[in-house]
């Protein structure tokens, strides 16, 4: 069990890190009006497990936040994803004790 928790950690950190990166690309490409990460990208990043990281660096850098459906969606993912988190730790200590 111990070594789930630090692969699950390590994933999502590395997911994190990726999410910073393809949100600050993107904010610099627009600067640039160049090729732009498509939103799918984002979205997938943050599905994956980047949506804390997502929605931060949004704030942070001021990308995308007029855009509604990052604003309301990537809180929205956060808590499913925490209630998700909650339930398998739950279930797993029911059945570890």
């Amino acid at each position: 069990m111990k070594l789930s928790i630090q692969w699950s950690l390590a994933w999502l950190i590395a997911v994190s890190i990726m999410a910073v990166a393809v949100t600050v690309w993107d904010k610099r490409r627009a600067r640039k009006q160049a090729w732009r990460v498509p939103e799918r990208t984002l979205w997938l990043v943050s599905v994956l497990g980047g949506s804390v990281a997502t929605y931060l660096t949004m704030r942070v850098i001021r990308h995308k936040t007029l855009h509604r459906r990052f604003m309301w969606g990537l809180p929205l993912l956060m808590e499913v994803q925490a209630a998700l988190l909650f339930l398998l730790c739950y279930k797993k200590c029911i059945i570890f004790t």
